[in-house]
């Protein structure tokens, strides 16, 4: 292969992976949105739903915290977070065209989760949440909460993988 076509091929796999980050990363902002205005128009203020019995209820809750309700009143701050990682995971798809989807998907779940978050706090001050376990005590979470918790996981097992991989090419 020539350094032209091999250019080439590096430039159509950036463009393709950062579309696809782009892609996850709308579709996570956008069910997470939905169904936080699903939940508003459900839900009065600290009712409480069954979802699955014993494991999962439906409370709505507002949240100026970021995890755990930690964190109150720094708003900006989960603000300016939420679009450092956006702008930090483009720029580095950017740079990695050879990125593994494996890596490229959960990293869009957490980008999606993060900016899902951030235009609740923009928006109105605060964080929508709604999920409240029931068999254990645990502090009420959204659905941006589980891309961003499960995109972080499961972004650091592939990249994990994808690191001892390359690690292992002659």
């Amino acid at each position: 292969m020539t350094d032209a076509t091999s250019a080439s091929a590096r430039g159509t796999g950036r463009g393709a992976r950062l579309l696809a980050l782009c892609l996850v990363a709308c579709l996570c902002l956008a069910a997470d949105q939905a169904l936080k205005a699903a939940m508003r128009d459900l839900l009065a203020d600290g009712a409480r739903r069954v979802l699955v019995p014993g494991v999962l209820d439906l409370v709505l809750v507002s949240n100026t915290g970021a995890a755990f309700s930690m964190g109150e009143g720094a708003g900006v701050a989960f603000v300016a977070v939420a679009l450092l990682v956006a702008v930090g995971a483009l720029a580095w798809v950017a740079r990695r065209p050879d990125m593994p989807w494996s890596v490229l998907v959960p990293l869009g779940c957490v980008v999606g989760g993060g900016l899902g978050n951030m235009v609740d706090r923009v928006a109105a001050g605060s964080v929508t949440d709604f999920l409240a376990t029931s068999f254990v005590d645990f502090p009420v979470f959204n659905l941006a909460d589980v891309f961003v918790t499960c995109g972080v996981v499961c972004c650091l097992v592939a990249f994990w993988r994808w690191d001892a991989a390359e690690g292992e090419r002659p």
